[in-house]
């Protein structure tokens, strides 16, 4: 096992801060971090650019030179193990070992197929010390979306909720704007900015007509509009489908009733069918096709039970506001009653806050 220094957490920090900063305009790459630093001073820092420019490795080399310093005999400190294959840019490994890096930390191996321990067996061949596992939870973490569609062939899905203190989404009519004050939505505007996805049902599509494209903020691409919709209920004048960046995921086969779809550049997703309902690990294993790290759940309860009974959410982002609605309003989730509270699905709080006058409680489906 590899002794770390106290000086290697606090680089390894800031190589994770900026991967974060990375991730969404990475993707599908891993928003990775990389800081490079020479008898204790950083000389170089740089995150990963858009897909067809540089890695980070490389991003924080072309900052050291920039700033008049050398990268010889420096360590680099990379939240994810350096590239050793040639895809749209050459390998991050050649190029550490070219600048005469001397030690390079990874905070874990990378697991995708190409690389997967072989930049770190580059490196040490080139007789460059180099190790990986310096905090490593953290790391999947900040690289969770990339590793969910490397390992599980699937987006991390995050799905996110706004309800009563009494878990209602809506009123009996429907009506629903605004149940949160306006921090907690623009709360929701930068949680939409993160996820390279969009998913609602059609459900929500016909009571509410939702745009859910990203507003009031800067972003460099909005993210994919998915609606899922089985048997084709909405209408392609709907605002989702508008201005493109939408996908329509249905089990309906008729070209016909699809063509005003395709007619307004939607794509549509082919989906199998489970138990005479839409599939939706088919549907998380083609947007992950498509390069989707990170999925948002926008839905009613019917999406939004599916989802959970399934096991395919991994993380609920819900807002609570101080009100009741009083037990005649719509709920959170749908599923069928219970029988026995054995069956209930466990939540684990990952995180709680005050968002304005709203609760926000990050909650994680507890895996047995």
């Amino acid at each position: 096992m590899t002794d770390y220094r106290p000086d290697d957490y606090l680089y390894m920090q800031r190589a994770l801060r900026l991967a974060e900063g990375a991730t969404r305009r990475a993707a599908p790459n891993p928003g990775v971090g990389c800081v490079l630093v020479n008898k204790g001073r950083v000389v170089g820092e740089g995150a990963t650019l858009a897909v067809g420019g540089d890695h980070a490795e490389i991003q924080a080399i072309k900052d050291c030179l920039a700033r008049g310093e050398s990268p010889r005999g420096a360590t680099a400190y990379v939240t994810l193990e350096p590239c050793s294959h040639h895809g749209r840019t050459p390998p991050c490994a050649e190029r550490l070992i070219a600048e005469g890096v001397a030690r390079v930390v990874a905070a874990m191996v990378d697991p995708y197929h190409e690389v997967s321990g072989r930049g770190i067996a580059m490196l040490r061949a080139a007789g460059v010390e180099a190790s990986a596992g310096l905090m490593e939870a953290e790391a999947r973490w900040t690289h969770r979306g990339f590793l969910s569609r490397v390992e599980r062939g699937r987006p991390w899905v995050t799905l996110k909720a706004a309800a009563t203190l009494d878990g209602k989404t809506a009123l009996l009519n429907g009506r629903s704007k605004w149940i949160t004050g306006p921090e907690a939505r623009m709360d929701v505007q930068r949680l939409r900015a993160a996820h390279g996805a969009i998913l609602t049902g059609s459900g929500t599509v016909l009571a509410d007509d939702p745009q859910l494209t990203v507003r009031e903020l800067q972003v460099a691409v909005q993210p994919w509009r998915v609606v899922l919709d089985g048997d084709l209920r909405t209408d392609a004048g709907a605002r989702v489908y508008q201005d493109g960046g939408a996908l329509l995921a249905s089990c309906e086969t008729d070209e016909g009733r699809l063509a005003a779809f395709r007619e307004r550049g939607v794509d549509v997703l082919a989906l199998a069918r489970r138990d005479d309902k839409a599939d939706l690990a088919d549907l998380l294993a083609q947007l992950a096709g498509r390069g989707v790290n990170e999925l948002m759940v926008e839905a009613g309860a019917g999406l939004n039970g599916a989802m959970l009974r399934a096991g395919l959410v991994d993380e609920i982002v819900l807002y609570l506001a101080p009100s009741l609605a009083g037990d005649a309003a719509r709920g959170l989730f749908a599923w069928p009653a219970l029988e026995d509270l054995a069956d209930k699905i466990e939540l684990d709080i990952a995180d709680i806050g005050k968002v304005g006058r709203d609760l926000r409680l990050a909650l994680r489906p507890r895996r047995v």
